[in-house]
């Protein structure tokens, strides 16, 4: 079976303080851009936040004809100087369709003081320890 990398995309980190409402309005709005995004997570309830994010986004995508599907992967990285482990969710099309831009997304306030995390932070190439998508 042939392997599938990560293309550079845009990259959010949720935290467990994440309000779920507003990193869904942020992935439907990064998908709408370019048909992809990928949200990075370390810990349970950070993973939670991002999951229930997902599946909100998944609400507000459907009338464009999209059905999103979530693939995770691990990554190696560091913070504060420590070495963690975190979780990368790639979220697209299951069929990589691009929003209809005519559809009209619900309205997010992205001002919210949860998402001092949700910042888009510049695209990531695939890790380096070997991690793939099949």
């Amino acid at each position: 079976m042939p392997c599938r990398t990560i293309s550079m995309m845009e990259q959010l980190k949720v935290s467990t303080k994440s309000n779920p409402n507003s990193v869904a309005g942020a992935m439907a709005g990064v998908l709408r851009q370019s048909g992809a995004v990928e949200v990075q997570v370390v810990g349970a309830g950070a993973l939670n936040q991002a999951i229930k994010a997902v599946a909100i986004a998944r609400g507000y995508v459907a009338s464009g004809g999209l059905d999103l599907v979530c693939v995770p992967s691990f990554a190696d990285i560091e913070i504060d100087g420590e070495r963690r482990t975190a979780i990368r969710l790639v979220i697209e099309d299951r069929q990589r369709r691009q929003i209809d831009p005519s559809i009209e997304l619900p309205d997010v306030d992205l001002t919210d003081s949860a998402l001092e995390d949700l910042v888009p932070r510049e695209p990531v190439a695939p890790p380096a320890n070997g991690h793939r998508l099949n």
